[in-house]
């Protein structure tokens, strides 16, 4: 079976061979040959020169947004009201505390401590989500009026984006 199968090839390569001889043919590998060469030289030219991702760098650029997100918090309006409310829970959790901490031992008033931390976390976040969706419909908001399809906190960008941090801060202020 070997044997037929080196007699096969040897012939194959033969028939190849003669037809090489043949100047015609001789011709048309070569254009097919160089072509695919010329071809092969140009698409490297144009990866190896960035001529794609500039275009498609600058297209996502324009589409891309950054917001100073810890600088909105702090100029929220609706901050100062939740800070009071925040204030007025703490000073009621302290008192509640102290009275009822007084007939407790150490590891009852640790546990009982760590409820009361928990629960005014819980209220902060009940008071935060309002100011969190208000700052996120006017970044939404300005975003939209500015065609951005994405807006990201400004402090996990090295470079690029349109900062609209000052825009949402001034719709946020005036309320629209």
């Amino acid at each position: 079976m070997s044997r037929i199968f080196l007699i096969l090839k040897k012939v194959g390569i033969l028939i190849m061979m003669q037809q090489l001889r043949n100047p015609k043919n001789v011709k048309l590998v070569s254009l097919f040959v160089a072509a695919i060469f010329v071809l092969g030289c140009f698409a490297l030219s144009l990866t190896q020169s960035g001529f794609g991702k500039t275009a498609s760098a600058a297209a996502s650029e324009s589409a891309i947004g950054v917001v100073n997100y810890q600088m909105l918090v702090a100029q929220s309006p609706d901050l100062k009201g939740v800070d009071e409310a925040m204030k007025t829970e703490i000073e009621n959790a302290q008192k509640d505390f102290n009275e009822k901490s007084k007939t407790m031992n150490e590891a009852e008033k640790r546990r009982y401590y760590t409820q009361t931390q928990e629960r005014l976390q819980n209220k902060q976040k009940e008071l935060m989500d309002p100011v969190i969706k208000n700052i996120e419909a006017a970044i939404k908001k300005v975003a939209d009026k500015k065609g951005l399809v994405v807006v990201v906190e400004k402090s996990t960008v090295v470079y690029g984006g349109l900062d609209i941090t000052d825009e949402v801060a001034k719709s946020m202020q005036s309320g629209k």
